[in-house]
């Protein structure tokens, strides 16, 4: 059984020009870190030039489908009858997108069919992770 669930989005991207590109993103879901979930952009749809990614909790995507949700640097909230908006603040500026509610309530439920809510804390490995973190101090 897999461990990793990736799908490809179409975000757009909020601007001042009164035309919203579409830039391609992937959400991921890694069942090694049942409580995040990843977000990426491709190089050429960043201004770095870079591809930006970035994490924050499956329990925020999931309660900004219905409310506002968020208080840092990822926040989520419904936007009309089929349109979700992520904001992505950072001391560069913030860049805020459009994704399709469906698309992520797909996501979400293969996220929890793999890992179902309430389970997550059963996928990790902590004598591991506190080997590793012993191993790295010395």
């Amino acid at each position: 059984m897999s461990t990793v669930i990736e799908q490809p989005v179409e975000a757009r991207l909020v601007a001042a020009a009164p035309r919203m590109p579409s830039i391609p993103a992937t959400l991921h879901y890694d069942r090694r870190d049942p409580f995040a979930i990843r977000m990426t952009f491709p190089a050429p749809a960043t201004l770095e030039g870079v591809e930006v990614c970035w994490t924050f909790s499956r329990e925020l995507l999931l309660a900004g489908l219905e409310e506002p949700e968020g208080h840092g640097d990822v926040r989520v909230r419904p936007y009309g009858f089929d349109r979700t908006v992520l904001e992505f603040h950072a001391p560069e500026g913030t860049a805020v997108v459009h994704v399709r509610t469906g698309e992520l309530r797909r996501f979400l439920q293969s996220t929890s069919e793999l890992v179902p809510l309430g389970l997550e804390h059963l996928q990790l490995d902590l004598d591991r992770d506190l080997a590793e973190l012993m191993r790295d101090a010395c």
